[in-house]
């Protein structure tokens, strides 16, 4: 994974297993997680950030292996300190069980002979860029500048410079390594981190051993190749050299016959998931049967439509024990605190105290079988206990299904190199973007205005995206998600986005749900018996309102029929017409070509196309090549300022009242209407033509 990340990722991979063990879907095993990582790795502030944790939570199947050659890719890592004893007191003082693999066995004589701590302390006072100096150079060298002084020298005075260059180091040292991760995997009641110590380049020689150039060297000669076959004894003739063959041993040696049976114990010669996990049963669209409703004058944010999805599945005999519903530190803002008394919050140790609202009907419960992962303010955390459960089905054969909830701002934004890991990992779950858009959270400043976390998600080949707005839409999205991951096994995951605005929620029209899933579907037809024009409105997320809103503006104001859309997915829909692309430039002159899902449901309409979301405009701007007529998107671009929805609107132009505009400004210039519409509609909007543009800073 990403340079940083791979720390906290094994962190929570440990602690989900016992999360799983201890809710009894697990069996208790010795199974452990190793994470092999680098010491300049370590400076990465991810790398470190989650330690506390595992010694917290008492994960003594967790063990990291710090490889610690001393080396960045440029130079050292301390060459004025020493990373080991920096890495040694970081790790005791958060509670980790540490071992040291730093001197190999050739300094063992010398070690016992060593009498007086003179070696010893050469060895504590000796800095890191010192060690990587004294490798990359010769035995006289090192009996000279490190054995400095009489007592020193005397010590070594029996050893010839070659075998002064054999000292090792421990890390290079097979009996030290399988020592340490006896003991290591031995270890109870803490994680344990092996710093082992090793060069940079091992084996290269004059080539790039304990050398700055070490990482970059893209080639070696010749003779550098004959002095590392000379110096491990690998049996490849002078004359083979040049080839860089590989060196197979024979058929019926102990190491091939022990690859081999690794190899068969892990199911053959090539890394695969080979384990099929059982596929678990998804309730049907009609369990969602007051999403599916129209709710009346009722008024509720889609991010409530999800907590009540989410409550039904709970609820399902299979499939409920399997979802992981996972927060940072925000359920109350989701509106998720009746979860915590009836799912409970899992803790090691369960709940040692009482909660200060225990008299309360939603008390805060943390129970050792809790089903909630509530990962405090901590987004990385959260993201990696998502993929922990995420890639269930693969290392445990046990399929979860992960639904992390939390402000779209903060996903693909902080954490992007997560998400991107969590496709390369073929990660299946949900995440849930809440507060999604550019202006639903006014009152908070930039921190909490998304305006592209879809593009940033949409980079991802396996992450299927959509920005619904009603609760029939986000019934039909996630139950088809559930499908696609639980029932088809199909390696993807969801990334939808949720609103904290409250607002009626229609009921689902006939026969939209294939239309939903793809990303366009007809939402409201318009209703203008004699119209002057006709234009096509598409929106999305906390939009689509809006575009419903000035379909009607349209039709009282100017006589103009709007028929609205609703565009689940851009993402998709771009998607989907790349795919019909390609498949006509590939397969030309036969038969009829494929058609894009958008340009399929616009051809038989009429007017011209406007879009507006809440996103930057290149969120919408990725169909236009597949709109078979006149397009405009509109969209968030630029900051923006901490103020009322409507205000915030107004602002990056987006509202009702612009929509209807750009729709007149359209049908103008396709001679529809005249110049004089666009004029009353500029007036009549409060169209401000010397307005500031809102990508301007």
């Amino acid at each position: 994974v990403s340079m940083g990340l791979g720390p906290i990722m094994a962190i929570y991979q440990a602690r989900f297993m016992r999360y799983l063990q201890n809710r009894g879907l697990l069996p208790a095993t010795d199974r452990k997680v190793w994470a092999f990582l680098g010491d300049g790795e370590i400076d990465e502030p991810e790398s470190l950030g989650a330690i506390t944790l595992g010694a917290r939570e008492e994960l003594d199947n967790l063990i990291f292996v710090v490889n610690c050659n001393l080396q960045r890719l440029d130079g050292p890592v301390r060459g004025n300190g020493k990373i080991i004893q920096e890495l040694e007191a970081i790790f005791h003082g958060a509670g980790w069980n540490v071992i040291k693999v730093i001197w190999g066995s050739q300094w063992d004589p010398l070690l016992m002979l060593d009498h007086d701590g003179n070696l010893r302390e050469r060895m504590e006072t000796a800095v890191d860029g010192d060690y990587q100096t004294y490798r990359a150079n010769s035995g006289a060298y090192i009996r000279e500048h490190f054995f400095n002084s009489p007592q020193l020298k005397a010590l070594v005075s029996r050893l010839s410079d070659s075998d002064i260059w054999r000292l090792n180091r421990g890390g290079h040292d097979p009996r030290k390594v399988h020592a340490a991760f006896k003991a290591a995997f031995e270890h109870r009641g803490q994680p344990t981190v092996i710093l082992a110590k090793t060069i940079k380049g091992y084996g290269m020689g004059d080539a790039g051993e304990a050398r700055n150039i070490a990482h970059q060297q893209k080639k070696i000669s010749d003779e550098a190749l004959r002095r590392v076959r000379d110096r491990f004894g690998i049996p490849i003739a002078d004359s083979d050299i040049s080839s860089v063959p590989y060196c197979r041993p024979e058929a019926d040696s102990p190491e091939m016959k022990y690859l081999q049976e690794r190899i068969a114990a892990m199911g053959g010669n090539f890394p695969q998931r080979n384990r099929k996990p059982a596929k678990l049963a998804v309730p049907k669209l009609a369990a969602f049967k007051a999403q599916l409703e129209s709710s009346g004058e009722r008024e509720f944010s889609s991010t409530m439509a999800f907590v009540r999805i989410l409550s039904i599945l709970l609820k399902e005999r299979e499939l409920g024990p399997r979802l992981v519903p996972i927060v940072a530190d925000e359920s109350r803002t989701f509106g998720m605190e009746g979860l915590f008394r009836q799912l409970g919050i899992y803790s090691l140790h369960g709940q040692q105290y009482r909660p200060e609202d225990a008299d309360q009907l939603m008390y805060y419960r943390e129970d050792n079988k809790g089903q909630i992962l509530q990962e405090g303010i901590n987004e990385a955390g959260a993201f990696s206990s998502w993929i922990a459960a995420a890639t269930s089905y693969a290392n445990h054969a046990l399929p979860m299904m992960p639904f992390f909830i939390f402000y779209s701002m903060f996903g693909f934004q902080r954490v992007g190199d997560l998400a991107w890991a969590a496709g390369d990992s073929r990660a299946r779950g949900f995440l849930l973007g809440g507060t999604s858009g550019r202006t639903t959270l006014n009152g908070e400043g930039l921190q909490h205005e998304d305006g592209h976390s879809h593009l940033l998600a949409g980079a991802i080949p396996n992450c299927i995206s959509y920005d619904p707005t009603y609760a029939y839409e986000l019934a039909v999205i996630i139950r088809h998600g559930l499908a696609r991951m639980l029932e088809e096994n199909a390696d993807e995951f969801y990334y939808i986005t949720l609103m904290n605005e409250n607002y009626p929620h229609p009921a689902m029209p006939t026969g939209a749900e294939e239309n939903i899933l793809k990303g366009l579907y007809l939402a409201v037809p318009a209703s203008v018996a004699k119209p002057r024009g006709r234009v096509q409105l598409l929106g999305s997320g906390a939009i689509l309102n809006e575009a419903v809103a000035a379909a009607q503006l349209l039709a009282d104001d100017f006589g103009v029929a709007a028929d609205v859309w609703s565009a689940t997915s851009f993402n998709l829909l771009a998607r989907d017409g790349r795919a019909a692309e390609r498949a006509r430039l590939r397969q030309p002159g036969s038969g009829k070509p494929p058609t894009a899902h958008v340009t399929a449901m616009l051809e038989p309409t009429e007017g011209p196309v406007i879009a507006a979301t809440d996103y930057v405009k290149l969120f919408a701007e990725q169909i236009r090549a597949y709109v078979p007529r006149r397009y405009t998107t509109l969209g968030t671009d630029g900051f923006g300022r901490s103020d009322t929805r409507p205000a915030l609107r107004r602002h990056f132009e987006v509202d009702r009242f612009h929509i209807a505009h750009a729709a007149i400004d359209s049908l103008v210039a396709e001679g529809k209407l005249n110049a004089k519409a666009l004029k009353d509609a500029a007036t009549k909007y409060q169209i401000e033509s010397d307005k500031p543009d809102p990508l301007a800073v």
